[in-house]
């Protein structure tokens, strides 16, 4: 069974004309998972995160910053390029609230898949900082739940996002019941995400230059990411799934398509099923051509289905 978790709130996270991570990025996803291929989806609204699971990654007083930031009109700017509106604080309690729902309902349910169709996105932001159009860092605060509320001792992030997910290697570096693996672009933003990058034995980072495409992409990931991942022996897979390495996206240049988006899926699918009892988790992190992220996000979800 696949539940996809979203929430209106998330559409009202608005960082002003021109910026790229805009509303129309969720409605883009969501109209595409309203045909009838995907009516079997369990569709679930999304709860708020409370400020114990959000502290269980952030500092006390990031949480507190942001919540208490969000202006009454207008935008407020955290650095260049993260900002928000009236209504962003209630859509980022929402957006790692999803991500938690989802990890209670993968853990109460044998096979249970989920897929959280949010924003703001999450992997930039640190403990303390929010950047990269990150508040809270959604896809660490459901790791964390899983370890604190559910006792797991082996969660892996797998992310495929075009950008490193920085915050959260930052956050569980030092953490040797998470292993985070990931494929980026490098050089890029953030302009972390090296090989050399190891943590705790517990970080494994594979990068590809400008201009490689999906040979180069799966090569990595049957190669060094997901052999990694099947010797970690997960009890839960978690998806940083960012669709920002499509040929067609604009702050990139990666030469990903659908298709590829469809097997690294079903490969971490199988992964699931075959170490964590198909527990599986995904969360929207990038992707900012929204005909591609469109399309990238129903293959996603097609091969999440099974």
């Amino acid at each position: 069974m696949l539940r996809l978790y979203t929430h209106p709130a998330c559409l009202a996270h608005d960082p002003g004309e021109g910026h790229v991570e805009t509303p129309a990025r969720l409605r883009a996803v969501l109209r595409a998972l309203d045909r009838d291929r995907f009516a079997a989806l369990d569709r679930v609204e999304a709860p708020r995160a409370t400020p114990e699971q959000l502290r269980r990654v952030h500092t006390a007083a990031h949480v507190e910053r942001i919540l208490g930031l969000a202006p009454a009109e207008g935008t407020v700017r955290l650095d260049e390029d993260t900002l928000m509106s009236p209504g962003s604080a209630e859509a980022a309690l929402r957006a790692a609230g999803a991500a938690v729902a989802a990890v209670d309902a993968a853990m109460a349910g044998h096979g249970v898949r989920a897929f959280c169709a949010v924003r703001p996105p999450g992997h930039h932001a640190t403990a303390d900082r929010a950047m990269g159009f990150c508040l809270f860092n959604n896809v660490a605060v459901a790791a964390a739940h899983a370890i604190a509320a559910h006792g797991l001792r082996r969660v892996a992030i797998a992310d495929f996002d075009v950008h490193h997910g920085n915050g959260t290697q930052a956050i569980f570096e030092r953490e040797p019941r998470v292993l985070f693996v990931s494929s980026h672009q490098s050089p890029l933003y953030p302009g972390t995400g090296g090989e050399d990058e190891r943590g705790v034995d517990n970080v494994v980072n594979a990068p590809l230059a400008p201009g490689e495409g999906s040979h180069a992409f799966r090569e990595l990931w049957e190669g060094a990411l997901l052999p990694r991942l099947h010797a970690f022996r997960p009890q839960l897979v978690l998806v940083s799934a960012g669709f920002d390495a499509h040929r067609d996206d604009p702050l990139a240049d990666l030469r990903l398509n659908g298709e590829d988006y469809a097997w690294i899926t079903a490969r971490l699918v199988r992964l699931a099923d075959a170490h964590a009892d198909g527990r599986l988790v995904s969360t929207l992190e990038g992707g900012y051509d929204l005909a591609a992220l469109a399309a990238s996000a129903a293959a996603h979800v097609e091969a999440l289905m099974g």
